[in-house]
């Protein structure tokens, strides 16, 4: 989830969700990629093909026109992994999250087991949950934004698809290239916040 650390960095956060908010989101999902890759991972070896192993990794930035309707093209490369459903919620830093559907199964499975007793969790739910809308896609590999998440991201004309790791997000081109420069900007006390953490 490197955009939800780089979030924490840009002035632009300061408005968002509060810090709890992203470190929850951070643990949730986390456990959730380990769960959801391994779950790939063992597929991919019972059909013994191994040039599908790289793909449960979602990474790259995709440009992309959104139509009158909502719709808007999954990139080429990942349809497969979308091909049993997609489910779209809300994201933090005013993007899109965007999952297949198997890897939201898990990710729902996760928050389910978050005692309901503590408002920072049952809040947490509610932002993911109540907000999601599952589809699929169409022939042409289109999927359908709804109009309540195109308004919420702020979507126009040309969109921004970015991959990580287990999920990609959805981006306005504008606020996208706006968070992007931040991010740049932040990256060198980022790095030597996380590089311990990450070995690097």
């Amino acid at each position: 989830m490197a955009g939800d650390f780089y979030a924490i960095a840009t002035p632009r956060s300061m408005c968002g969700p509060p810090l709890w908010f992203r470190l929850l989101a951070f643990f949730v999902e986390m456990c959730c990629w380990v769960e959801w890759s391994g779950v790939k991972w063992r597929k991919v070896g019972e059909i013994g093909d191994n040039s599908q192993q790289m793909r449960c990794v979602f990474i790259g930035e995709y440009h992309h026109a959104i139509d009158e309707k909502g719709r808007v093209a999954v990139p080429t490369k990942y349809r497969e992994i979308f091909a049993h459903g997609v489910v779209i919620t809300r994201g933090l830093d005013r993007c899109l999250f965007l999952y297949p559907r198997d890897a939201w199964e898990v990710l729902a499975g996760k928050l389910a087991e978050l005692p309901l007793s503590k408002a920072n969790t049952r809040s947490f739910a509610r932002f993911l949950l109540a907000g999601a809308m599952d589809g699929e896609l169409d022939r042409q590999g289109r999927m359908v934004i709804p109009e309540y998440l195109r308004s919420f991201a702020g979507l126009q004309k040309t969109i921004v698809l970015t991959g990580l790791y287990n999920r990609m997000e959805i981006w306005d081109a504008t606020e996208w290239d706006r968070y992007r420069m931040g991010a740049e900007q932040g990256s060198t006390a980022i790095a030597e916040a996380l590089g311990p953490e990450l070995g690097v």
